[in-house]
C-alpha cells in the first residue's frame, strides 16, 4: 500500500494596495473573474459556490474560513483547500496563498501540483496583484 504524500503549493506575494482592496478582489464575483475564474464566490462562511474553470468545467467550492481582510479559505474540487492570508505591510498587503491537498503518490494529483504551482506563482497571483494595484492607482 502506498503511503500518502500530501503537498501544498505556497505563494507569497506583496501587493501595493491595502488589505480591504485585496479582500474585495478575492471575494467579489466580478473582480474574481478578472484575475482567475468566473463564479458565484462570496465571503459568507459556509457559502457553497462554483468556479467555472477552463478545461475543468464547474468546480464545487465551500467557504470554510472568512475573517474579513485577514483570512479566506474554501474547499476546491473536493480534495483541495485554497487558503488566503492577508497581512498589512507598510502601505500594502503581503498575500499568502496555500493550495493544499495534493496527493503526490497519485499520478494525476502530482501532475496537477506540478502544473498549478507555476500557474499560481507566475500567472494567477501576479494577475490578482496587478488588478488590485491598478484599481488602487485609479482611486
Amino acid at each position: 500500500m502506498t503511503e500518502l504524500e500530501i503537498a501544498t503549493i505556497e505563494v507569497d506575494q506583496f501587493i501595493a494596495a491595502i488589505p480591504e482592496k485585496v479582500w474585495r478582489a478575492l471575494t467579489t464575483p466580478e473582480l474574481h473573474e478578472q484575475w482567475w475564474a468566473p463564479g458565484d464566490i462570496a465571503a459568507d462562511l459556509g457559502h457553497r459556490f462554483h468556479l467555472e474553470m477552463p478545461g475543468w468545467g464547474s468546480v464545487a467550492c465551500e467557504v470554510t474560513v472568512s475573517q474579513p481582510y485577514e483570512r479566506f479559505a474554501y474547499t476546491f474540487n473536493g480534495n483541495w483547500t485554497i487558503s488566503w492570508r492577508l497581512v498589512a505591510e507598510g502601505t500594502g498587503t503581503r498575500l499568502f496563498l496555500d493550495h493544499s491537498g495534493f496527493d503526490l503518490s497519485d499520478h494525476r494529483s502530482r501532475d496537477a501540483f506540478d502544473r498549478m504551482g507555476p500557474g499560481w506563482r507566475d500567472v494567477v497571483v501576479p494577475r490578482l496583484a496587478a488588478l488590485v494595484t491598478e484599481s488602487a492607482d485609479a482611486h
